[in-house]
């Protein structure tokens, strides 16, 4: 893993949106969405870290258009140990 980039919505409307952008605006790979209950839903990205910069920034400006986010997260060369804890997502 290069970097992660996480986008948390109070919407699937907003993931929806902030996903749409960040696959638009940088080469990231949508590594999937975790719906984590209260209407929250995260999504999250794989890519070089100048790109998963990007993507994020993007998709957290189209998500606020429609909703509200929560938080937003870049993690640069993550350990492999993460993906322990990224449910059904590797």
């Amino acid at each position: 893993m290069q970097a992660l980039g996480f986008i948390e919505t109070r919407s699937l409307t907003g993931a929806i949106d902030a996903t749409d952008a960040m696959t638009k605006t940088a080469d990231v790979k949508l590594i999937g969405t975790v719906k984590i209950g209260s209407g929250l839903v995260n999504v999250v990205v794989e890519g070089q870290v100048a790109a998963v910069k990007a993507a994020v920034a993007a998709g957290k400006a189209a998500a606020e258009a429609v909703g509200e986010v929560y938080a937003t997260h870049v993690i640069a060369q993550p350990d492999e140990a993460i993906a322990k804890i990224l449910p059904g997502l590797y």
